[in-house]
C-alpha cells in the first residue's frame, strides 16, 4: 500500500482549542466511516481533550490517531499534512498562524479548510498561492463556518431559486435566544483578537485587492446603494438594522467575481446589515464600535483591547468564551432581499446593462443554532467532506477560493440541511 492509501481522510488541527473541541465532537458524527484523527503541539493537552470529548459523547475514541506538529516547525506541519488528505486547520487568529498550515498543506498535496472571518488573510493567501494549488491540484478553502457559509451559500441559494437574473442581494443578520442572556460571553477570545487585528490591518485590503484583480468590474446598474447607518428593516417587523462589520460582504464579492471571470456570469452586488430588536441596542453596539474603532487605530489601544476583553464589550468577550448552555440556546437567521430581472429578459454577454430597472423580487433566509461553535464546526467538517467526496464538482483541478465559488455545484447546501441548518425561500417570487 503506498503512501497516499495509507493517508487519513481528515485531520482536525488545533483541536485542544476551543473550535478544535467543537470540531472534533460533530465530527465524531459526521465522520463516521471515515479515517481521522486530531493534531496540535502537545501530546498530553490533546490526550484530555480527547477524553473530554469521548465523555460527552459517550463514545470510545481511544483509537483516534494522535499527531503533534508545531506552527513553529514547518517540517512537523509538513509531516502532519502528508499524513491526510483534508486539513481541517482551527489554528487562530489565521493573520498569525494560517499562512505555514496553507504552505505545508500545498507541499504536501492535502486539501486544507479553516474558519477565517479575516479577509486579509484569506485574500492574501488567494493572491499568493492560488497558483501552486492549482499546480498541486490542492483546494484550500476558508471561512468555512459561520463565516461566511451561510451568506455565501445563501446568496448561491437565492440565485438558484430566483429563476433569472439577480442584480442586488441584502442581507440582515438576526442572532436571538431562547433563554434571556446569562450575562456570560457570547464570543471567544480568539474571535475578539482576530476582529482587532482585522479592523486595524483594513487598510492592507485596497492595495491587496489591487493585485489580485488586475482589471476592475464593469459599472453595473442600478448600483445597489448603502442604506443609512440605522435604519429600520420594515419587513423585519420594524427591527433596526446598521452595516454588519464581518467579513460576509469581502467573501461573497470574492464568490460574484470567481462566477464573472470563470463563468462569464453578471455579478450580484451585496450590502450586509446586523439587526437588532431594540434602539437601546443598537446604540449600545454603536458606542461599543467607536470605541473599539479608536482603539484599534494604535498600538497602546489594542494592547488594553486583548487585555481586558470583558471590560470593553461589558463581558460579551472572554477568554473562557460562551457557555455550553448559552451556545445552545443561540438562534441565526440570515434573511436575503433580492432583485433583479425576469428570466426572459436575460442578456447575450454579461458585462451588457439592463434598460429597465429591476422587475423581481425574492426573500429568502438561512438559519440554525449555535452560530459561534456549533453550527461553524457542522459547517467546516461538512466543507472538509464535500472535498473528500465531490472535488469533481469544484472549479478546476485546485486553488484558493471562498466557499460560496468553491462548493456553488456541490450538494453541500442540502448536507447542511440534513444537519441543523434551513435554507427556504420566505416570500413567493413576483
Amino acid at each position: 500500500m503506498d503512501q497516499k492509501e495509507e493517508r487519513l481522510d481528515v485531520i482536525i488541527f488545533g483541536a485542544s482549542g476551543f473550535t478544535g473541541k467543537y470540531t472534533i465532537y460533530e465530527g465524531i458524527k459526521l465522520l463516521e466511516g471515515l479515517r481521522w484523527g486530531v493534531a496540535g503541539r502537545s501530546r498530553e493537552k490533546l490526550r484530555k481533550t480527547v477524553a473530554e470529548i469521548e465523555k460527552k459523547a459517550d463514545k470510545d475514541l481511544s483509537e483516534l490517531p494522535i499527531i503533534t506538529a508545531d506552527l513553529k516547525d514547518a517540517d512537523s506541519l509538513k509531516q502532519m499534512a502528508e499524513r491526510c488528505k483534508v486539513l481541517i486547520n482551527c489554528c487562530g487568529p489565521y493573520r498569525f498562524y494560517g499562512e505555514p498550515v496553507v504552505k505545508a498543506c500545498i507541499e504536501a498535496g492535502t486539501h486544507h479548510v479553516d474558519v477565517s472571518g479575516e479577509p486579509q488573510y484569506m485574500e492574501r493567501m488567494q493572491l499568493e498561492y492560488h497558483q501552486q494549488a492549482q499546480e498541486r491540484g490542492v483546494y484550500v478553502v476558508s471561512a468555512c463556518g459561520f463565516d461566511s457559509i451561510p451568506a455565501d451559500l445563501g446568496t448561491v441559494f437565492l440565485e438558484q431559486q430566483f429563476d433569472g437574473v439577480v442584480n442586488s442581494v441584502e442581507t440582515y443578520l438576526q442572532v436571538t435566544s431562547k433563554i434571556p442572556h446569562d450575562g456570560g460571553a457570547v464570543l471567544h477570545y480568539g474571535t475578539w483578537e482576530s476582529a482587532i487585528y482585522g479592523l486595524a490591518h483594513a487598510n492592507e485590503l485596497r492595495p491587496l485587492r489591487t493585485q489580485l484583480y488586475k482589471t476592475r468590474l464593469p459599472n453595473f446598474q442600478p448600483r445597489l446603494r448603502d442604506r443609512m447607518v440605522v435604519h429600520k428593516a420594515s419587513f423585519l417587523n420594524g427591527w433596526w438594522a446598521v452595516p454588519f462589520p464581518g467579513s460576509d460582504r469581502s467573501v461573497v464579492m470574492r464568490s460574484q467575481r470567481h462566477f464573472y471571470d470563470a463563468e462569464k456570469k453578471r455579478p450580484i452586488q451585496m450590502k450586509a446589515y446586523v439587526a437588532f430588536e431594540s434602539i437601546v441596542q443598537v446604540l449600545a453596539v454603536a458606542f461599543v464600535a467607536i470605541v473599539f474603532a479608536i482603539m484599534c487605530r494604535f498600538k497602546f489601544g489594542r494592547q488594553m483591547l486583548l487585555k481586558f476583553p470583558k471590560l470593553f464589550t461589558f463581558g460579551y468577550a472572554s477568554h473562557e468564551g460562551p457557555t455550553e448552555k448559552s451556545m445552545e440556546n443561540a438562534e441565526f437567521t440570515i434573511y436575503f432581499r433580492g432583485e433583479g430581472w425576469d428570466k426572459d429578459e436575460k442578456l447575450l454577454e454579461p458585462t451588457d446593462q439592463f434598460k429597465s430597472p429591476p422587475t423581481k423580487k425574492i426573500v429568502t433566509k438561512v438559519s440554525g443554532t449555535n452560530p459561534g461553535y456549533g453550527a461553524t464546526c457542522v459547517a467546516l467538517v461538512l466543507s472538509a467532506l464535500t472535498i473528500l467526496r465531490e472535488s469533481d464538482k469544484m472549479p478546476g483541478t485546485g486553488g484558493v477560493y471562498p466557499p460560496g465559488a468553491a462548493y456553488a455545484k456541490t450538494s453541500l447546501i442540502e448536507q447542511l440541511c440534513k444537519n441543523g441548518f434551513k435554507f427556504e425561500v420566505i416570500k413567493p417570487l413576483k
